[in-house]
């Protein structure tokens, strides 16, 4: 029996493409800076061979070939709004936190890149639950951080209480969460068996969205970060030094809105 090609992933650029769920994200400001993004770094996503348009092949690829420079797998000619700020924001961290040539990037960089996507997606929740109720979006993101929350043990009106916390402050959930990720999945990297990550886990189960953790697989950051650690590594200060002015801020995503992407989509001099 003569055996099928199987074919090779095909590029498309994000006008190439159609985009569900877009008409929900008018009223976030950033998501048309944020698409723009893309637009105007040529930013290439690739698609599975006709015939072999599956999800959870597509899954697999992103999580298991992620990289910090893009290039999101799909199944199809579509993309979901927001995979498309994830992209934008992954391609951002990469533009700013870019190692020297050659180099790999450091475990801040790719811990703060990926933080700063992730969290975006609770920002998005607190908009959307307000302005867009019915969107797509929110029909499969609050179940699946419904389903992370109950797993840990949070009841179902502690988890309704929290969705009222986003909802009313969208971009202070950015903010907490996005620290949070970074600062568990950096202890994590550093531990060495796993009585000391159960240890970082208890640390921070306090934390407001600590329900959350798991939902973000934070195993396939910690296992990618230690096959691209380094030899001998030190602290990334610039990194660090991104890190530390949205921690310390009352509006990160506003001072990466004015230092990441608006120099991103200003007009060539």
């Amino acid at each position: 029996m003569r055996r099928r090609s199987v074919g090779c992933l095909r590029e498309r650029t994000i006008d190439e493409l159609s985009i569900r769920d877009e008409r929900s994200f008018r009223h976030v400001e950033l998501y048309g800076d944020l698409k723009e993004v893309l637009r105007r770094g040529a930013y290439r996503f690739r698609i599975l061979p006709e015939g072999a348009e599956r999800w959870d092949r597509a899954l697999l690829l992103n999580l298991t070939f992620w990289d910090a420079e893009g290039g999101d797998v799909l199944e199809g000619q579509s993309v979901a709004a927001d995979v498309v700020t994830h992209a934008a924001w992954h391609h951002l961290a990469a533009l700013a936190l870019r190692p020297a040539r050659g180099a790999r990037p450091s475990i801040e960089a790719l811990f703060l890149g990926e933080s700063i996507a992730s969290a975006f997606d609770v920002y998005l929740v607190g908009r959307l639950l307000s302005q867009a109720p019915r969107s797509s979006f929110l029909e499969t993101q609050v179940p699946a951080l419904a389903n992370a929350a109950s797993e840990a043990g949070l009841s179902k009106g502690a988890f309704q209480r929290l969705l009222q916390d986003i909802a009313a402050g969208p971009e202070r959930a950015f903010a907490d969460l996005r620290s949070l990720l970074f600062d568990v999945t950096l202890a994590l990297f550093e531990c060495k068996n796993a009585d000391e990550a159960h240890a970082v886990l208890v640390r921070f189960e306090a934390h407001r969205f600590a329900p959350f953790l798991h939902h973000y697989e934070l195993s396939n950051w910690v296992l990618y970060g230690r096959a691209m650690a380094r030899a001998g590594r030190r602290p990334d200060r610039r990194a660090r030094a991104i890190e530390r002015m949205l921690r310390i801020g009352q509006m990160p995503l506003a001072w990466l809105a004015s230092h990441w992407i608006a120099p991103a989509i200003a007009p060539p001099r």
